[in-house]
């Protein structure tokens, strides 16, 4: 059974939907990024950079553990060890891996910055909300034009780079988005958020997660913690 050391992020609900997806027998160990479990030396074994998610497989390529860190690396390993999500054609396989990078470079620390800035930062700074909400509407932008002449981000198929990309738009409304700017992305995201498989990965650990109300967690996540030397 696949050990996921996780949390209700949308990084980890991205290995949440794959598992879902897949159908694979898996068990969630909770690691509450706002008391600072991440920085516990067990889970920097298999996670140096204190982020979840990670996972380790007991049944690895050559039938021996294995431990893999970074969402994106996870998802690519689950789709070649099942074959599905990822197509084989390579041309389509390509045009997956670019949106799947996008995501990991793009979507992601773009929406995670507009995230920081327009709810957590203790000051608010009109310089740095204006700059990541605007990036927001352009990624979003990306997007619902690529969703304007193909079916999902990837393909002419459902494949990870959807799963990777879907958790971090259900804040839309957090990165100062409107949706009616947005109209194909916006069919896209709809018809995601209805499969059930999503609907189960996003609710994965979700009754655990808190509001950042307390200093501790905001030191975990923003603060000196995370810059201490381990």
């Amino acid at each position: 059974m696949i050990e996921v050391y996780s949390w209700a992020t949308p990084n980890g609900h991205k290995v949440h939907i794959m598992l879902e997806e897949l159908g694979l027998p898996y068990r969630v160990i909770p690691v509450d990024i706002g008391t600072g479990a991440q920085f516990e030396p067990a889970f920097l074994e298999i996670s140096p950079n204190n982020k979840i998610p990670a996972i380790v497989d007991p049944d690895g390529p050559d039938g021996k553990p294995i431990s893999l860190f970074e969402s994106g690396a996870i998802l690519l390993y689950l789709a070649g060890k099942t074959g599905r999500f990822m197509p084989t054609d390579v041309r389509a396989k390509y045009e997956v891996l670019e949106w799947l990078m996008f995501q990991m470079a793009g979507v992601g620390p773009m929406l995670g910055q507009a995230h920081h800035f327009r709810i957590y930062a203790p000051e608010k700074i009109p310089y740095a909300i204006e700059r990541y909400t605007n990036e927001a509407r352009r990624l979003y932008g990306v997007m619902d034009r690529r969703l304007a002449r193909s079916k999902y981000l990837g393909c002419g198929e459902y494949t990870i780079a959807d799963m990777a990309v879907f958790p971090w738009l259900r804040s839309w409304k957090n990165q100062g988005i409107d949706w009616n700017d947005h109209p194909h992305l916006k069919g896209w995201f709809d018809e995601i958020a209805g499969r059930p498989a999503v609907q189960r990965g996003v609710e994965v650990l979700a009754s655990l997660r808190k509001p950042l109300v307390d200093d501790k967690a905001r030191d975990a996540l923003f603060g000196n913690a995370q810059y201490q030397r381990r």
